[in-house]
């Protein structure tokens, strides 16, 4: 089954009502029949049967064999990380997500990690980077928020070959758009606070990996350490994911004609977008993705930081707001919002401009986001010229 139709026939009806969907188990514990003697659950952190529902679904549209749901995109990648032991060495992509980087730099670099960031759009730099204390491979593609697209496949066959763990965070694509654990990855990981949730009313992450022994040793961080999705926010989750390829293929449709759009206006320097034929590496995301997502980022010709946020304060339907992935359009400043705690010269090095603006396309039509952005844009031209539009 491809994976639109996993969503919706993954999960078995509730056998004790026939209920069509999955109930809330909203409980602590669970009565057991003698000590240590239960029906598969005896505390909701260990396991509750709404997170374990929605755990299974997710696994098998990431074609996996355990999916592990946590609190929060971040509380993922946490206990991914305390996989790890001191005098290990990551490889990660530059532009990598401003969370990220922060638990990477401020918070694990004082357990003796050593992390080394590379441009990953080219496999050669991550060969270049490994070495035998190399233990975890960390991709983002497409990424956030230069949307740089890295050929799994490549990367997957250099980290086997030097016996590193590749992870690919597939936040952007979304099970239904990109299967890394088909392409070679052994961990995938997701905000699904974004797509699969959809509707920017869920904080929550996920973790999937193929071998059995590496979803126990995930599985046992979270228990140990607590950071776990609760049951109403594992039910949201699950009702989002039902009906995410819609969403997704709606979102990529738009996204497309605005990114097109906004190649060819006269005030937009540059676009970054993986389904746009100038995408550097729009063949290798051809290749492994069905759909390019609803992630746009652009600069404008007048590249001054202020002509950014003079830009996003002027949308009227897109809202000016932290995260991606939902129903509604959001814009951001990366280096302002997402991607602030990232030193200034890191964000340059890895291409984010400080006039960088980041679109979550959401499910308006586009011609109205097309026109939004119009008139934004106009009236910042205006500003900068002087000049004022009859």
């Amino acid at each position: 089954m491809r994976p639109e139709t996993k969503a919706l026939h993954t999960l078995p009806h509730d056998p004790s009502t026939g209920a069509v969907c999955v109930p809330i188990h909203q409980t602590s514990t669970f009565e057991q029949e003698a000590p240590g003697i239960n029906k598969g659950y005896d505390y909701s952190r260990t396991n509750n049967p709404t997170r374990r529902a929605f755990e299974e679904l997710l696994a098998s549209m990431e074609s996996g064999t355990r999916g592990v749901a946590f609190s929060s995109g971040l509380a993922a990648v946490d206990a991914v990380l305390k996989l790890l032991s001191a005098g290990d060495e990551i490889v990660a992509v530059d532009d990598i997500y401003g969370g990220t980087y922060r638990a990477l730099h401020t918070i694990y670099n004082r357990f003796g990690f050593k992390v080394k960031h590379v441009d990953t759009s080219d496999p050669g730099n991550v060969l270049e980077a490994i070495t035998p204390r190399t233990k975890l491979v960390w991709l983002e593609t497409p990424t956030n928020p230069t949307l740089k697209v890295s050929d799994i496949r490549a990367i997957a066959s250099i980290c086997k070959a030097s016996n590193a763990l590749l992870l690919v965070d597939n936040t952007f694509c979304s099970p239904v758009a990109q299967q890394p654990l088909e392409l070679g990855a052994d961990i995938v990981l997701h905000s699904i606070t974004k797509y699969i949730a959809g509707h920017s009313d869920v904080i929550g992450g996920a973790v999937v990996v193929k071998d059995e022994a590496l979803g126990e040793r995930i599985k046992y961080v979270q228990n140990a350490t607590g950071a776990v999705l609760g049951p109403q926010d594992s039910w949201l989750a699950i009702r989002g994911t039902q009906t995410l390829h819609l969403r997704y293929e709606r979102i990529s449709r738009s996204a497309q004609r605005i990114a097109e759009w906004l190649s060819t206006h006269p005030e937009v320097a540059g676009v970054n977008y993986p389904g746009l034929r100038s995408h550097k590496n729009h063949l290798v995301a051809r290749s492994q993705c069905s759909a390019f997502g609803g992630v746009i980022s652009f600069w404008l010709k007048d590249d001054r930081e202020g002509t950014a946020v003079d830009l996003v304060g002027h949308t009227q339907l897109i809202t000016l707001a932290e995260s991606l992935g939902g129903v509604k359009s959001l814009v951001c400043v990366p280096c302002r919002m997402t991607h602030a705690s990232v030193p200034r010269e890191a964000r340059i090095a890895a291409g984010i401009q400080d006039s960088l603006i980041r679109l979550s396309i959401g499910l308006e039509h586009p011609d109205d986001l097309i026109g939004d952005l119009e008139q934004a844009l106009a009236k910042v031209t205006e500003r900068v010229t002087g000049n004022t539009h009859a």
